[in-house]
């Protein structure tokens, strides 16, 4: 019996949940792309394989994209947690950095996820410099963990002042906790991030004990239903880092599955572009539900060392900075007290979904306006089992929502929304370039999700960005970027020493060296554990420094090199090139200190060779399918209609034009030109 070769890569979003088949033994390509359930994304997840018509019994791994968790911290749909804490630190959590949900003014409000009364606090202390003033009794921290079970707490997180110093306090009130507690959701903040800054890591172990028992029973449900199907597939989980992890790493440490769905599509964003020679992209994935936007330079995407998933709600892990923004096609369009026309940020989903999937809603959405236009086909929506489009709909809730209030035609109306949606989507294009210091004539835009490459030619005008980059599968993106994610492990420890002699209490670089070699060790475990076949693994060390005095750090990189014979000399080298590239300038005769160690662990996945995705002949007049009215410019002009998938590489689309194709539609605007690159990639241009 032949082994079992196929990958599947499943993203689930907030409307669609996409998917992409590799079979590793033939080199064959599919996709799809169904509806989301919500309430259990598994049943949506197990119906797209069962589309694909391959057998469950021949998927060799499955690796998922989740938003399980994202959605529970947004919604505030966690389990009931409760803290144990050091005596006099139960607010932390509510405290935060002191900051407010609005800038300007006293109003809003924060609602910690830990209640005041399911916060416990115990006797200990440990100092900054790691000695342990008062050791932890088992006893409290016992009596503290009936106490939190009796008021129903699911799961609880212990975080002592100074932990990051020395756990063993922490440690030991771990091991009385599990002697206690009825489940194996416990947290401890020398596990989840034994670093410095107190908010910070109470936040993370917070929401990683509030997130376990939603997101081990989703995993658990979701592997047990494989299993029913007679799936022997390994099941593996998308990090927020573009890495990927095994369920069960997934299950303990939930909160690294933060934004892992919009991960994985950048981490494909740069492989495509990587491999098509355009080492500077954003990346614009537009859903149903959203726009998230990153950025890669130099072929690399940048790694944030913490995000606000909401206000006040801090996780410090590494991740891949993305910014999100409410605009995807289920995104509805509203008329407001200002008498303004606004879009977003909420979202009708899939449920009910657009005006035009004739579900029920009444409000029309940017998927709406894209119909009533002509720029989507009502007769080829894309996802499987979406029935044809109702145009009338759509352009009646468009006429009644906006139209008439502002005294607008309905396609012009329906013109408003999209500049509106458009103008939201440069506005973040812009903060993560222009803001940042990069210009954006350098970089080309990557459009993908369902409803990116639509948006894609106002999105180049309006930002003034070099061209766009369509992906071969631009609606199934992150799909693939599930496919081709390494597998990847960071650790971190605060080093807190200023580069000094260790004679004078500073660092000691063998010191250094031993817990490089310690984190490299645990890695190589935790990669060898997965069962998963690596091509190769590689160890990135990286130190957050700063000069003395100074609050925020430099990310500096040691080579590997560095690593076999680490000095002070060589240490402070790598610093002040990290410094003089970041400010322009050194500190000369001002001391350096080390902060945090962070090392990660990669283990090299095989990469899809996107030759595959290669268009095989045919021609440009052949795969033209008709042609339709497209509104622009205030009156409708015949457009042409091309099956994306059938144009030849070297073909040239003049616009205006509309590429279809089952997972995703490409608007050419009037002024821009599209070429079949030799991937199959869309290069879409101005015109010259």
């Amino acid at each position: 019996m032949t082994s079992p070769s196929l990958i599947v890569g499943v993203d689930v979003g907030g409307t669609f949940t996409d998917l992409f088949f590799y079979d590793e033994a033939s080199g064959a390509i599919d996709t799809r792309k169904v509806p989301s359930t919500r309430g259990d994304q598994s049943q949506g997840f197990l119906a797209g394989i069962a589309a694909g018509g391959h057998g469950f019994d021949r998927l060799a791994a499955i690796v998922h994209g989740t938003t399980v968790g994202t959605n529970a911290l947004l919604e505030r749909k966690g389990a009931r947690a409760g803290i144990i804490t050091t005596a006099g630190f139960a607010d932390v959590l509510e405290m935060r950095r002191r900051d407010r949900r609005q800038t300007w003014g006293l109003w809003g409000e924060f609602v910690p996820v830990v209640p005041r009364d399911l916060r416990l606090e115990v006797a200990e202390r440990t100092l900054a410099d790691g000695t342990v003033r008062t050791p932890v009794d088992p006893e409290e921290v016992k009596r503290a963990a009936r106490v939190l079970i009796e008021r129903g707490a699911e799961a609880v997180a212990v975080f002592f002042i100074n932990a990051y110093a020395n756990s063993a306090n922490e440690r030991a009130a771990l091991t009385a906790l599990r002697a206690a507690w009825p489940n194996p959701y416990v947290s401890a903040s020398y596990e989840i991030l034994p670093e410095i800054r107190e908010f910070e890591r109470a936040s993370t172990t917070a929401l990683n004990a509030y997130l376990q028992p939603v997101v081990a029973s989703y995993l658990s449900s979701l592997d047990g239903r494989l299993r029913e199907a007679r799936s022997g597939a390994q099941l593996l989980i998308v990090q927020s880092n573009g890495g990927v992890m095994s369920v069960d790493t997934a299950a303990r440490l939930p909160v690294r599955t933060a934004l892992s769905g919009p991960a994985a599509g950048v981490i494909a964003a740069a492989h495509i572009a990587a491999t098509a020679g355009f080492p500077n992209v954003i990346t614009g994935d537009m859903g149903g539900t959203s726009f998230d936007v990153a950025l890669i330079a130099g072929g690399r995407s940048i790694l944030a060392a913490q995000t606000t998933i909401d206000f006040g709600l801090v996780v410090r892990t590494p991740m891949i900075e993305i910014t999100t923004i409410g605009a995807g096609g289920g995104s509805i369009a509203s008329i407001d007290r200002g008498g303004l026309l606004q879009v977003g940020p909420e979202s009708a989903g899939s449920d009910p979904g657009p005006v035009c999937y004739a579900n029920g809603s009444t409000q029309p959405t940017v998927t709406d306006a894209n119909l009533v236009l002509g720029r989507i086909n009502a007769d080829r929506p894309i996802a499987d089992k979406l029935r044809r489009l109702d145009v009338e709909a759509a352009l009646s809730a468009i006429d009644a929502t906006v139209g008439r209030p502002l005294g607008l035609d309905p396609h012009a109306a329906a013109e408003a929304m999209l500049r509106v949606a458009n103008s939201h989507m440069a506005g973040a294009i812009r903060l993560v370039s222009i803001e940042r210091g990069h210009d954006p004539k350098r970089f080309s835009l990557m459009p993908f999700g369902g409803a990116g490459a639509l948006h894609a030619g106002a999105l180049i005008k309006d930002v003034g960005l070099a061209s766009a980059l369509v992906p071969r599968f631009p609606g199934v993106t992150s799909a693939l970027g599930c496919v081709i994610a390494d597998m990847r492990h960071d650790f971190v420890q605060t080093i807190n020493r200023p580069l000094v002699s260790p004679d004078a209490g500073g660092l000691d670089p063998a010191v250094l060296g031993r817990s490089i070699a310690g984190m490299e060790r645990d890695g190589r475990g935790l990669l060898a554990k997965s069962h998963v076949r690596f091509e190769g693994i590689e160890t990135l060390v990286e130190l957050d420094m700063s000069y003395v005095g100074q609050t925020h750090t430099v990310a500096v990189s040691l080579p590997l090199a560095t690593l076999a014979n680490l000095t002070h000399d060589a240490i402070r080298d790598a610093f002040e090139g990290a410094y003089r590239q970041a400010f322009g300038r050194l500190l000369e005769g001002v001391a350096t200190r080390v902060l945090t160690l962070r090392v990660a662990i990669i283990g090299r996945r095989p990469k899809l060779d996107l030759a595959r995705m290669r268009p095989a002949g045919g021609s440009l007049a052949s795969a033209q399918t008709g042609e339709r009215p497209v509104w622009f410019d205030g009156k409708p002009h015949a457009t042409k209609i091309y099956d994306r998938l059938a144009l030849p590489v070297g073909a040239i689309v003049k616009g205006p034009a509309i590429l279809e194709q089952p997972d995703a539609t490409t608007w050419v605007d009037p002024d821009l030109v599209a070429r079949v690159d030799s991937f199959g990639n869309l290069i879409v241009e101005r015109a010259s």
